[in-house]
């Protein structure tokens, strides 16, 4: 086992925060925090995990200033941190999860392995069906204080990843420009907290998984995604800290995905 990784399930393990490996560890880089980050994949499939897609982290250009994070990242996902909440309602345990944060995203699920292509209708002609979900994030870093070196290390911060209602691509007309120019608020408790849209993320969700795919070209440790994979393609709005007790639910505007309502235990 990585020593680093072991590191981190230690801390994990005993709900104990981390001092940043860039600052602990020198030299500490992104190329160093991908092996710590496969060492701790192949530790949590030993463990019995199914790796059932990917997350895309930090697409957002708009909150880039606010962590001193200024490139995408990406971790996996698993049957262990991924529910289904096709009527659109569920809940979801946080109290586990290190100072957590909501974010609300759009979900891709492939039909084929997407191409290697920033050509959006190319992208869609590979899915089959998208929904929005609600990823909770987490930081074992205190006060969520890292550099993007550390956000790589801890799997993309991925807490959970709850995917809405799934809507056949074939039944949103015009889908790519709509994935680029719909709008969405985000509400606590039936208040608007904050709002975002589709722009946000490296220009559009398509585009986000662009970058996963070409970014996986460069780390053939991992594997491309693949069919029957999903892609969880960055926050769209500001990712806001919850608690258990809350209800968060999102509206969107100009197209045609349902919003999810999500209550925290």
């Amino acid at each position: 086992m990585d020593p680093l990784a072991q590191r981190l399930l230690d801390a994990w393990a005993a709900h104990r925060p981390l001092a940043p490996l860039t600052q602990t560890e020198p030299g500490f880089d992104v190329a160093r925090a991908y092996g710590v980050t496969e060492a701790l994949h192949r530790a949590r499939v030993a463990q019995g995990a199914r790796p059932v897609g990917r997350k895309i982290g930090f697409t957002n250009r708009t909150i880039w200033a606010e962590y001193g994070v200024y490139e995408p990242i990406w971790g996996f996902v698993y049957d262990t941190t991924v529910r289904y909440a096709d009527a659109a309602r569920a809940s979801q345990a946080v109290a586990q999860f290190p100072e957590p944060r909501i974010e609300p995203e759009i979900v891709l699920h492939f039909k084929a392995p997407p191409p290697t292509t920033r050509d959006e209708a190319a992208i869609l002609a590979s899915l089959d069906w998208i929904a929005l979900g609600f990823e909770i994030v987490q930081s074992p870093f205190p006060q969520w204080k890292f550099k993007v070196a550390d956000t790589v290390a801890v799997n993309g911060l991925h807490g959970a990843l709850v995917v809405g209602p799934k809507i056949p691509v074939a039944e949103i007309a015009d889908c790519a420009r709509k994935l680029r120019e719909f709008t969405i608020a985000l509400a606590r408790g039936g208040v608007v907290r904050a709002e975002g849209g589709g722009a946000n993320v490296l220009d559009s969700p398509l585009l986000a998984l662009a970058h996963l795919v070409e970014a996986l070209r460069g780390l053939p440790q991992f594997p491309p995604v693949a069919a029957g994979e999903i892609v969880t393609t960055g926050t769209l709005t500001a990712a806001l800290p919850v608690a258990p007790g809350e209800t968060w639910s999102t509206t969107l505007f100009g197209i045609e995905l349902p919003g999810l309502t999500l209550s925290l235990e």
